[in-house]
């Protein structure tokens, strides 16, 4: 290991879960209780020896260990903190490690907190700017806070529901679903255990279920794929509610519309795990280098749907390559975010414009590789690649968007795209970072605003090719 390692308070809550006494875990540990007390207490760092033994007593992976939703809130409460709401200046990281490792959920609603803050000051600024002009009410609507709480849920869960996987992998062992043609069987399915019959009407509505009458009726905008999609979709919610609900009831929502959100999500994810269900999906995945067109063929999916399958494969004891995930519009919005990695989005502003996430724009349909190197070392390969939404009219033009993908170069070997890629060169990698207000580099010539807290110099004879320089 290159750093030691302090997982004291995780350690402890993991000991507190199987409901072991510190003198029972250290036995099986074949270390000194007081030893252990140390441990916890992160007054002593662990061995190796000791985190192999505390991986194989707990049934967990060293990954889960190292790196995990802990080093997530480490990153977030980072963001925030250089905000200077709460006085200026940066807390130390071993602070900010000590406080998410000690109460993980008062970090997260102190994230809520000023998450919550920051949309009350925004909705304040648009209405003083919007009374004149008799818009005051929109603006009182503000953001709609329920999706970042959904959006955050599925972040710290890893974006992994072990038990919808589950569930939708022995479905299509019992029902002998295609995998590539399931469509069919899913109409079928739906007609013989539900009573649901499947229309195609010309509308605009992509979704629509009538209970009441037994229909569901898709868009004939949609794609095969996208049929297919919605079919599980609706599936997951008429035969999975419960488990559904299961889930939902668990993450204590503060409101309806975040548990609704939620509940579609969730049918989101289930319709993922149905139609490249868990085991086949990694395993082709593995056989092909994770060539995302050879799998889009083999299961009959979208680009955009096997790259957030990819992003999911985080079984206990089968894991895949933790992928990041990411959806991006033309304004740099970030729509749908999901990280497997040590990959960190920013919660609160714009990415990074050296991302070839946003490159991708200028070439449409074309798959980007860009290897990259983050302000902590890590280097990651990042995939990028338009898609398009269909507008299905003059009058309604189509959406695009930008779909990426990555890993961590270790992982190299395991991809397709890593071919051609100098990964032994550090200057090779592109310098980017998570978002220019917390971004540490002080060399960058893209730069869009000064770090929060820094000190910037101004020499009015002198101009530098970097925006912001620094005392």
């Amino acid at each position: 290991m290159g750093k030691k390692l302090f997982l004291g308070y995780k350690l402890r809550r993991l000991r507190e879960q199987k409901k072991l006494s510190q003198a029972a875990l250290a036995a099986l540990l074949e270390v000194s209780p007081s030893y252990l007390n140390q441990i916890e207490n992160n007054q002593r760092p662990l061995t190796v020896t000791v985190l192999l033994k505390i991986a194989r007593v707990f049934d967990v992976e060293l990954a889960s260990l190292v790196e995990d939703d802990e080093s997530r809130l480490v990153a977030d409460l980072k963001e925030a903190m250089h905000d200077p709401v709460f006085g200026g200046g940066g807390i130390p990281l071993s602070e900010l490690r000590n406080a998410a490792g000690a109460s993980p959920e008062l970090a997260k609603r102190v994230l809520s907190l000023y998450q919550a803050y920051q949309q009350q000051s925004e909705r304040l600024h648009t209405l003083t700017e919007n009374l004149s002009s008799g818009e005051g009410e929109a603006a009182r609507q503000g953001v709609h806070f329920p999706y970042e709480e959904v959006r955050d849920f599925f972040y710290y869960c890893n974006n992994y529901f072990g038990r919808l996987d589950e569930a939708a992998e022995e479905l299509v062992r019992r029902e002998g679903f295609r995998l590539g043609e399931m469509h069919n069987d899913l109409v079928r399915y739906l007609k013989d255990r539900h009573d649901v019959r499947v229309r195609i009407p010309d509308e605009q509505a992509m979704r629509r279920f009538d209970a009441s009458h037994g229909t569901l009726e898709l868009s004939a905008q949609l794609s095969m794929s996208g049929r297919a999609f919605h079919l599980a979709h609706q599936v997951g919610l008429l035969a999975y509610h419960g488990l559904i609900d299961d889930i939902v009831g668990g993450a204590k929502f503060a409101s309806d519309d975040a548990r609704s959100i939620c509940r579609v999500g969730l049918a989101n994810y289930f319709a993922g795990a149905l139609v490249m269900p868990y085991g086949a999906f990694a395993e082709q995945a593995r056989s092909l280098r994770h060539d995302i067109e050879q799998l889009q063929s083999r299961f009959g999916a979208s680009f955009e749907q096997v790259c957030h399958r990819l992003s999911t494969l985080q079984r206990p004891g089968s894991r895949g390559v933790p992928f990041y995930f990411v959806r991006v519009d033309r304004a740099g919005n970030i729509t749908k975010r999901h990280s497997a990695t040590r990959f960190h989005f920013t919660r609160f502003g714009g990415a990074c414009p050296l991302w070839n996430v946003h490159e991708a724009f200028a070439q449409p349909g074309k798959i980007l590789v860009q290897l990259a190197r983050m302000p902590d070392g890590i280097s990651y390969i990042c995939l990028a690649r338009t898609v398009t939404k269909k507008g299905g009219a003059y009058s309604r033009p189509d959406r695009h968007f930008a779909v990426g993908l990555g890993c961590e170069t270790a992982y190299a070997g395991e991809l397709v795209y890593a071919g051609g890629l100098d990964l032994g060169h550090e200057q090779a990698a592109v310098p980017i970072g998570v978002n220019c207000r917390i971004c540490e580099r002080d060399d960058c010539r893209q730069r869009a605003f000064p770090p929060i807290g820094s000190h910037i110099t101004v020499d009015e004879n002198n101009r530098s090719f970097v925006p912001y320089l620094f005392a």
